[in-house]
């Protein structure tokens, strides 16, 4: 087997590739990695074509080649840290990729500035500016005073070119991590609440806080809105009529409709307790903004949460609610009983202001499914919504009624992940909001 040289760009590109690309799908990867490792070599030049395109003379290079060659080899321990530096080629490459390598293990989330010094430690950066220095006062010997100052100028812009890819390199990384998280968010945005791991499910958490931070900022700055009411021009110029416009009055007319009812009844039982601990989140923030709500947890048997919303916090309020505090949480659940007791108990408070939202995976354990109460509950509200944190592709399988819900609802949300569930939250919104 002949071996390859560097003159024949071509051939070993194609080699390069063979070797390193496993599958097909690799093959333009390591192209551009070749190209692009190969395109910098051939812009950067190794350090003495550098100073003899700036104007060394052949002596001078020579010179400088040999005082390095000196330092490096009665360096000691400092070993060859300036000639590394300044040549920037296939070594300097390689210990700028273990710096990179050793500041991302200790974390890049730190400050830039302090990322780029422990770099620049790593990579004995700081040395190699002192023996530039004892470089500098040979090339004066060797040279005078001038032409030994000039190049070691020359041999400072290689030096701070260095630095500068130090900074680069640090920069890459830290925006490449920042892809990675913001790639990683968003598929954790995507997932679907069942198929969370234990540290999934806390970032989950922190998102769905966030999605009920909004919809809460969102109901209050359109409550500041309806409060002031919509700008009446007619009456405003009837009333600059009075005075001929001095002063001049703005009219606002305001609603005077009643305030909206929301009744929120959530599905706590085992088959969706992971999806209820997050949909919780969003019902408890629904309640403190939007007037008049009243929330529900339901097995079996349906238990009012409004006052334990009120007064603890979500995680304290889940905890008593997975401990039975509302309803016993161990049996199966009952949808054609629930709706029943709902309707028992709270239909009289149902009007055509009000919406009423089923946070529920709709499976019933194969006993009556109450699908026609829900007929009776919707013609009493303006809106019927359920969010369900199953996908539409599981609403006919084995126990599920979903299928046999839709038709009953309003609307039917699938809410099986974070950025389903801000779409839902949103929604809610706009049905439940001041009008």
């Amino acid at each position: 087997m002949n071996t390859l040289g560097l003159a024949r760009r071509e051939p070993l590109r194609a080699a390069f590739v063979v070797i390193v690309a496993k599958e097909r799908a690799h093959v333009p990867v390591a192209e551009r990695v070749f190209d692009t490792f190969f395109e910098r070599e051939r812009f950067r030049g190794n350090l003495y074509e550098r100073l003899a395109a700036r104007g060394a003379s052949a002596s001078e290079v020579e010179e400088v080649r040999q005082r390095l060659a000196e330092l490096a080899q009665h360096g000691g321990g400092e070993g060859d840290v300036l000639g590394v530096a300044v040549h920037r080629g296939a070594s300097f490459d390689r210990l700028l990729g273990l710096a990179g390598a050793r500041i991302e293990r200790q974390g890049l989330g730190a400050a830039r500035g302090w990322l780029v010094e422990q770099a620049r430690t790593q990579l004995g950066m700081k040395r190699a500016k002192d023996r530039l220095g004892l470089l500098r006062a040979r090339l004066v010997d060797a040279f005078g005073d001038a032409r030994g100052a000039d190049l070691a100028a020359m041999l400072e812009d290689e030096l701070r070119a260095a630095e500068a890819d130090v900074k680069a390199m640090v920069d890459a990384r830290r925006a490449a991590r920042e892809e990675r998280e913001r790639s990683r968010e968003q598929r954790l945005a995507t997932k679907g609440f069942a198929s969370l791991s234990a540290e999934e499910r806390a970032k989950v958490r922190r998102a769905v806080k966030l999605v009920a931070e909004k919809m809460a900022g969102a109901e209050r700055v359109k409550r500041r809105h309806a409060a002031r009411g919509r700008f009446d021009a007619r009456a405003t110029v009837r009333r600059g009529l009075r005075t001929g416009g001095v002063p001049f009055e703005a009219v606002f007319r305001r609603r005077r409709r009643g305030k909206p009812m929301l009744f929120l009844l959530c599905d706590v039982s085992d088959s969706v307790r992971g999806a209820a601990e997050l949909l919780l989140e969003v019902v408890q923030s629904a309640q403190s903004v939007f007037a008049g709500t009243r929330s529900f947890v339901f097995v079996r048997d349906l238990g009012e949460a409004t006052e334990l919303l009120r007064t603890h916090t979500p995680e304290r309020a889940q905890e008593r609610i997975a401990a039975g505090a509302l309803v016993p949480v161990t049996e199966n659940s009952s949808y054609g009983r629930v709706f029943r007791l709902f309707l028992e108990h709270h239909g009289r408070d149902l009007h055509k202001r009000a919406t009423v939202v089923v946070l529920g995976d709709g499976r019933t354990n194969w006993v009556e499914d109450g699908a026609g109460v829900l007929d009776s509950i919707r013609a009493r509200v303006r809106s019927l919504v359920w969010l369900c944190p199953e996908p539409r592709t599981q609403w006919s399988t084995g126990d599920s009624a979903m299928a046999r819900f839709a038709p009953k609802c309003t609307e039917v949300l699938e809410v099986d992940s974070v950025e389903a569930l801000e779409r839902a939250a949103q929604r809610l919104r706009r049905l439940s909001s001041i009008r």
